[in-house]
């Protein structure tokens, strides 16, 4: 039977980068996360350290791998019973949800070559990576002792690689990566958060917890043991990014946020702990969702955009071009925030030669442009046309990057009236000094013959 899925809601998702239209709520529809609305700078010490060195280095990597690599489809949400969702009609619901669950069966990546992703992201320019431990439809990719729905404990079972998470997190050390781990607060598959004895409608806890406290209570313990493995059992954790934003105080699904953070910095001291849309102490940097802020934001924040349009492995990707990523990022940098790039591997294990061409590409651009993005701060004057600022942190120099839309070529000659050199503009690529012309209160800057047609960063002295 050919299973077919249909999300409406990718009307929204498929745009590449949406703008922001100022604050919104935490979570708006369907999958699709804002940012908060407010932010509060953590007190200790070794976490604001981890977060600023954080920020330095501009560019990441979320990888989504999971039970919906098998068949190709969104990750999780097709099982989940909202308006905006629409399956197959010849399945019953439970019988669909049977039918998800079960590719723990078939999922067997024997092809599984964390070496391989780690090389295509160092390749790509990025310096840090979160790796998703486990979704919001419960399938563990480690070999957690709370539950057997994991992949070491199905089809992948005997495969030596099995406690998946180790060796990813070992292949992304080998290259200086800072690690971050993924980890979905609801669990749609345990039955601490959907009970069978209750119908499920929608993404939340599906009984009522006032009448049920005990069960809540051990859905509490099943995540802070979880957390607890992830940060014990697997090395240095510098990030735990915990989805799920409505699993909150707030709506009545309290997993104890204070007790989970004292745990996870007792064994993580400094961990960076990212609770999406749950601003306050635990939500030490915003994530807005395939959306970039229309202004400048002095607090941390990363957008979090696919490389395709989706997050994870899908069989016919709509991809972004490298001029489209690198362009993204320049915006993102000169606003003050990151950008973690979302890869999908495969059912196998690889990642597609697709995604390796363009990252590489993405690469070649950072390796020659990269000192206008990496370790720099923000600049007040941060835009203007086409022309986006970065500065050093010392002060004493500015960064322009002119950002080529694609389809577009080079101009001969580049100009702006903020950030006016004193002494010289040198190309960042090669140092080569640029002919500059000063004259009431405009630079203007001739690029030389024969650049690549691509976005370029020039040293302002």
């Amino acid at each position: 039977m050919k299973k077919k899925i249909l999300l409406p809601l990718l009307l929204l998702a498929l745009s590449p980068v949406m703008r922001e239209s100022g604050a919104g709520c935490a979570l708006a529809q369907g999958n699709i996360h804002k940012r908060s609305t407010t932010y509060e700078w953590p007190k200790e010490k070794d976490v604001v350290e981890n977060l600023k060195a954080w920020q330095d280095l501009k560019f990441g990597v979320l990888i989504h791998w999971g039970l919906y690599a098998v068949p190709g489809i969104v990750e999780s949400w097709s099982i989940v019973d909202e308006d905006w969702i629409t399956r197959d009609t010849t399945m019953t619901y439970q019988q669909y949800k049977d039918w998800y669950w079960g590719f723990a069966e078939q999922f067997n990546p024997t092809k599984f070559n964390p070496e391989q992703w780690a090389q295509a992201m160092d390749d790509a320019g990025m310096k840090y990576m979160i790796f998703t431990t486990k979704h919001h439809d419960g399938f563990c990719m480690f070999d957690s002792r709370e539950t057997d729905f994991t992949i070491a404990k199905h089809a992948f079972k005997d495969n030596p690689k099995r406690d998946v998470l180790k060796y990813v997190l070992e292949a992304f050390r080998k290259h200086q990566f800072k690690i971050g781990t993924y980890f979905s607060k609801p669990d749609w598959h345990s039955q601490y958060y959907w009970w069978d004895v209750y119908p499920t409608k929608g993404r939340n806890v599906n009984y009522p917890v006032d009448k049920f406290p005990w069960r809540w209570e051990q859905f509490k313990k099943f995540t802070h043991n979880q957390m607890q493995e992830i940060l014990t059992r697997y090395g240095n954790v510098d990030i735990l990014w915990l989805d799920g934003g409505w699993v909150c105080k707030e709506r009545k699904q309290d997993i104890d946020m204070p007790r989970i953070a004292q745990m996870a910095r007792s064994h993580q001291p400094g961990l960076i702990i990212v609770d999406r849309t749950i601003h306050g102490p635990y939500e030490n940097y915003q994530t807005p969702e395939r959306t970039i802020p229309e202004t400048q934001l002095d607090y941390p924040w990363e957008s979090c955009i696919p490389l395709s349009d989706d997050w994870g492995y899908v069989k016919r990707p709509r991809w972004k071009s490298p001029e489209k990523v690198v362009n993204t990022l320049i915006e993102i940098v000169a606003k003050g925030g990151n950008l973690v790039l979302g890869v999908g591997p495969t059912p196998e294990g690889l990642i597609q030669p697709e995604a390796v061409e363009r990252l590489k590409k993405i690469g070649d651009w950072m390796k020659r442009n990269g000192k206008a993005l990496y370790n720099t701060t923000t600049t007040p004057h941060y835009n203007e046309g086409d022309v986006w600022f970065t500065a050093s942190k010392d002060g004493k120099t500015h960064y322009a990057v002119y950002m080529l839309q694609e389809g577009k070529s080079l101009p001969a000659q580049i100009s702006w009236t903020t950030n006016l050199p004193k002494k010289e503009v040198r190309l960042v690529s090669n140092g080569k000094k640029l002919k500059t012309k000063v004259k009431e209160g405009k630079v203007t800057v001739t690029l030389p013959a024969g650049l690549p047609q691509q976005s370029v960063a020039m040293e302002i002295k």
